[in-house]
This record gives C-alpha cells, structure tokens and sequence, in this order.
C-alpha cells in the first residue's frame, strides 16, 4: 500500500487497531429492529398467552401470524437470509408490531433502502404550531394541501392573494374544484389553459403516489360531469411531476400584476401534507402586498 493511500485510508477510517472490530452497528440492522419492536410488545395485549417466556415481547411465530406471513421466512428475515422483502411483507409486518408512522419509515428505510410510499389520510386538519408556521409567512401566501389537494390550512397572504378559502365550505376547498369553477381563480392566470393542464396532471401524481384512486374518483366524475375542459384533460392521461420550485404569474384585480416564486415543502412528520409558499419575486411586490394586507392582528 502506498504512503498516499496509508494517508487516505486513516484519515477516513482512523488509526489501525488490533483490537476487535466496533460493533456499535449491528451487521444485520433489519433484523436488530425487527427483534426489538417485537420485545416491547405485551403479548397478552393480543391474546397470546403470557406466563414465562425466555425473551421479553412477542415470539418469531407470533409476529409471522399477526403479518399473515410464514414464520419461517420471517425467522429468516430477523436473521438476514431472507432476501429483500416486499413492500406489501414490511407493511403487514409493520402493522403487526404496532409502528408508529416514523418508525415504519424507518423499516422501509432499513429493508429496501427507501421510504414506503405516501399514505392517503382523510383530512385530519393541521395543528396549531404548524398554522402558526404559516402565519409566520405573511404576507406571503402560504397554505397546506393534502395529497387529495384539499386546501386544509392558510395563512391571510393567501386569503388576500389567492382564494378566500375561509368563505368557502369544506368540500369546495379543493384546488382543481377551484381552478376549474371558479371564474375569479379563472381570471388570476394569464394562461388559464397550461396552469389548469399542470394542475391535473400533477395531481394525478400526486394521488396516485398517495394510493388516493378510489378516494378521489368522486371528486373526479363530480369535475367531468361539471367541467367539459377538466374531463378532456383527465381523459388525456398526462403525468406531470410537480415542481418542487417555480415562477408563478397573476393579475391580481387590485394589485395588478404579480410574480411570485413559489416552492412545495413535505411536511415533517406528516408525509400526506404538502406546504406550498409563494414569495413575491421582488421588494417591490412584497411592500404592496403587505400595505393591501395590512398589520396582523395582535
């Protein structure tokens, strides 16, 4: 080995030891965890019996038939010969031990490298920090959608700028239920057209990411039935990637032209909420909306 490389190796790996290897990180760490959720289960919490049991939590077998799974393979799996697993096998297994949401990610990210996929929730509303968040914000608009594209949260740069969706029922706050019927959204957009094309072709995405087909095919042939231009460009089955960061264009009817650049966040914690804030492109813009918003209330 040459000095360069004697160099290398210890400045990444540090000095050489004789001693035995660190074991801080387990070799197997799918099978580490697996082990140790499943200790900190209460057996009898699920009708198996309890009595005296060499190891703490439930056993092997257990987990495998709460998973609806073959206990040998999931024995396998603990000891790492089984291969990768399937996304559907660390779902089950991830709803047999009890995971929360964070801990189930954490399964995903250790048996196949990656997250699970977005989960559609029914709208369970945002908490009181994160409209806090918002509020923060202004006068940029801000607001909260779900993977649906239900407007669930907002800030008064929004109300103002965007849509007053505090005037609208529940149901109607969705933003393809907008873009799509409501004339004033309508006159905000120079080209009406190519925003209302992305919209429908990112939220396709979007709700299929989120396995949201069955829960959103009403809202679908409610918009076909009402919208001749939605259904045309439903049927047209275009897919579109949302823009994670991007220039939005309106005539707002008292400010006139705007330009804003806008960018959609994940919400921590909360992989089924999309934060989405749109900053005005210039000082200028800024200081006109805010004299038309005004102070916040204290």
């Amino acid at each position: 080995m040459s000095i360069h490389s004697t160099l290398l190796r210890a400045a990444v790996l540090g000095p050489e030891s004789s001693g035995p290897p660190s074991r801080a990180i387990a070799p197997n760490q799918l099978g580490t965890y697996l082990k140790d959720r499943r200790a900190r289960l209460d057996p009898a919490a699920f009708g198996f019996p309890g009595g005296r049991r060499r190891t703490p939590g439930l056993r092997r077998e257990e987990v495998a038939q709460r998973a609806n799974i073959s206990p040998t393979w999931y024995t396998w799996l603990e000891q790492g010969r089984g291969g990768a697993p399937s996304a559907d096998v660390l779902d089950r297994i991830a709803g047999a031990l009890m995971l929360t949401d964070v801990e189930r990610e954490h399964l995903f990210l250790l048996g196949l490298g990656r997250p699970p996929e977005v989960r559609y929730r029914k709208d369970e509303g945002v908490t009181p920090r994160l409209q806090r968040v918002l509020d923060a914000l202004d006068p940029s608009p801000a607001l909260i959608r779900t993977a649906t594209w239900d407007v669930v949260a907002w800030n008064r740069g929004a109300t103002v700028m965007l849509t007053d969706y505090g005037a609208l029922p529940p149901e109607a706050r969705n933003i393809l239920r907008i873009v799509f019927l409501d004339p004033r959204a309508r006159a905000l957009q120079y080209d009406w057209e190519s925003v209302a094309r992305f919209v429908v072709a990112a939220f396709r995405v979007d709700a299929a990411r989120a396995g949201a087909a069955d829960a959103v095919a009403p809202l679908v042939e409610d918009l076909c039935r009402q919208s001749p231009e939605f259904k045309a460009m439903w049927l047209a089955n275009d897919v579109q990637g949302p823009h994670g960061d991007a220039v939005k264009h309106i005539k707002h009817p008292v400010l006139g032209p705007l330009s804003f650049e806008y960018s959609v966040f994940a919400v921590d914690g909360r992989p089924d909420l999309g934060m989405v804030v749109y900053n005005p492109a210039t000082p200028a813009d800024l200081d006109r909306i805010a004299a038309l918003i005004g102070p916040r209330a204290a």
